[in-house]
């Protein structure tokens, strides 16, 4: 199980690289009050051991997507629901908020 779970991004202007993700705490029964976090938190907690996954909104509820990895490409990280080396950010079918 997840410690969070992703509901929306935010890229930036050339849509390569995410600036925010809306992040919630994620029981698998229950989902958190949504937060605005930079992409760069989204990594540190991460790297504490931290577990992310997609929630995507199906009718009325909310249903497990993909989990979260952080990859590092040319020294830089990234945070996909691939397995590719891509040089970007990739959280597939995440709807993106204003």
């Amino acid at each position: 199980m997840a410690d969070y779970g992703i509901t929306g991004v935010k890229y930036n202007s050339i849509g390569k690289y995410i600036e925010w993700v809306k992040v919630g705490t994620f029981t698998g029964s229950s989902f958190g009050i949504r937060e605005n976090w930079l992409r760069t938190k989204v990594i540190s907690e991460f790297e504490k051991g931290k577990t992310f996954i997609t929630v995507l909104k199906q009718g009325d509820r909310l249903k497990k997507g993909l989990e979260v990895s952080v990859i590092t490409v040319d020294g830089k990280k990234y945070i996909r629901t691939d397995n590719d080396d891509k040089a970007s950010d990739s959280l597939k079918d995440i709807p993106e908020f204003l």
